[in-house]
């Protein structure tokens, strides 16, 4: 993709055609001025992961972001909006995603996969006891994702 300005980013964030919401949320990923952490609630499920996916890569993130992304990681209605904002939280290490990626441990198969992989950034007893719990996990991605950052290989 060629650059775009600022201004055509932002107008594609509201547009009426899923894809490109879609197409500016991923855009939004290297344009950290440009907010786009609302589309987390668009309508269209794939957006909303994009949005997602956006916000775990861009650097900086804002404290509002942060906030959005953990609240939606236990609270949005689409498991793979879910699995998306744990992964972006894991992505982004930040401790105060912490809790949500732990509750997330807890939530359908897919999103405790990509919950118990968001956990690497992370230490501590809590981070231990889930990745201990996921070893008997009745999902076997579940299973080999906790094995893997437990014994890595080297």
């Amino acid at each position: 993709m060629g650059s775009l300005p600022l201004e055509a980013i932002q107008s594609g964030l509201t547009d009426s055609d899923a894809e490109v919401r879609r197409t500016s949320a991923e855009l939004c990923a290297t344009h950290s001025s440009v907010e786009c952490h609302s589309l987390l609630d668009d309508p269209d499920v794939f957006v909303a992961e994009m949005a997602a996916w956006a916000l775990g890569e861009r650097s900086p993130i804002s404290d509002v972001e942060i906030a959005t992304l953990i609240d939606r990681t236990t609270s949005h209605a689409e498991a793979v909006v879910r699995e998306a904002c744990a992964a972006a939280l894991g992505s982004i290490g930040d401790i105060r995603g912490l809790p949500a990626i732990l509750a997330a441990c807890s939530d359908k198969p897919a999103v405790r996969r990509r919950a118990i992989l968001a956990l690497a950034p992370f230490e501590g007893d809590e981070v231990d006891a889930a990745l201990t719990n996921a070893l008997t996990d009745k999902d076997w991605q579940v299973r080999q994702n906790a094995e893997d950052l437990l014994n890595p290989r080297s």
